[in-house]
């Protein structure tokens, strides 16, 4: 056995969640989603064996929850510090609390010479309720779609497809630090508020999927790619305005600026999850930087920041501080 390290550092990816497919349920699996790893923002822990449990940095509070969850499981009766050097924003729509657990529960695991499937770990910090995007942006990278939760099922849906995102494409996201998407007992809440969504509506998301986006990514055709994108962020976004203030965007700003990337050429718009972050893409860095040039002033006057990143196609990464 490799000699174990006294300390690990574990690197996240920020995960954008762009829409579900199935909120009807009728064939038995519910809300089936779409997502993407992200090569920015990210969650960087460095985890190392100490008398007692311990953490400093931003989102100190859930890192030592989840060091001693994990640790209970793994490693009884030690303890471990979490230095916490970089955090996803906690309730943006970028899945910061999944990322943290698992590189959390990653770095316990290297410590201590053992081996589990990130589904595994996000199950034990109830991780993975409804969509399995956060956890294979943590094992794998890349575009993911899943195949919706299973009645009464206890684990985390399947992934059924899992694509690498095109090199060349650029995400703009418009971040709005001064909101927070519905998380928690809230969101439980409105899930559970929401109308029913009408089944002919899920087969026409379905076929955007399956005959429009998904080929537009995999032949690099970001017009298409987008097209479907927009189209699915729209129908799903009307149904949860309900649950919004009776718009699809939680922050209107991000919205606005969104609206605005478009009119300008951006492809692909929307909000990951239940926002405030807002996304568009662009087919070139070139092209993702004339878009962040025209509006920056414009995104900072609302409040807003604006971040040009890519898709990421690996997963997290782990070794030596």
């Amino acid at each position: 056995m490799p000699e174990l390290l006294s300390a690990i550092k574990v690197v996240a990816p920020a995960r954008l969640h762009l829409g579900f497919l199935d909120l009807n349920g009728a064939l038995g699996r519910r809300y089936g989603s779409l997502g993407l790893a992200i090569d920015a923002p990210v969650t960087e822990v460095v985890v190392a064996p100490a008398p007692a449990f311990d953490a400093t940095g931003k989102e100190a509070i859930r890192a030592k929850a989840a060091a001693e969850r994990f640790a209970a499981a793994f490693a009884p009766g030690r303890a471990f510090r979490v230095d916490v050097k970089r955090a996803i924003p906690a309730h943006a729509g970028l899945g910061s609390g999944t990322q943290l657990a698992l590189a959390i529960g990653h770095a316990i695991l290297e410590l201590t010479g053992l081996r589990r499937r990130a589904d595994e770990m996000g199950e034990m910090v109830d991780r993975g309720a409804r969509s399995a995007i956060g956890i294979t942006a943590f094992e794998q990278g890349g575009f993911i779609v899943d195949g919706g939760r299973a009645p009464n099922a206890d684990h985390a849906p399947p992934t059924t497809i899992r694509q690498p995102f095109p090199d060349d494409w650029r995400v703009i996201l418009v971040l709005d630090p001064s909101e927070m998407g519905v998380h928690g007992e809230k969101e439980t809440n409105a899930f559970a508020a929401l109308p029913e969504f009408p089944e002919a509506q899920v087969g026409h998301l379905c076929r955007l999927m399956l005959m429009q986006l998904l080929p537009g990514l995999v032949e690099a055709d970001i017009r298409a790619f987008g097209t479907a994108l927009t189209d699915i962020q729209e129908i799903v976004g009307r149904h949860f305005a309900a649950a919004q203030g009776g718009t699809p965007w939680s922050s209107p700003p991000v919205g606005r600026i969104v609206k605005r990337l478009g009119d300008l050429g951006a492809h692909g718009l929307g909000q990951s999850s239940w926002g405030p972050t807002g996304f568009a893409f662009a087919d070139s860095e070139a092209a993702a930087h004339r878009l962040y040039s025209s509006l920056v002033e414009e995104a900072k006057a609302e409040g807003l920041t604006l971040l040009v990143t890519r898709g990421r196609n690996t997963g997290a990464s782990a070794g030596a501080p």
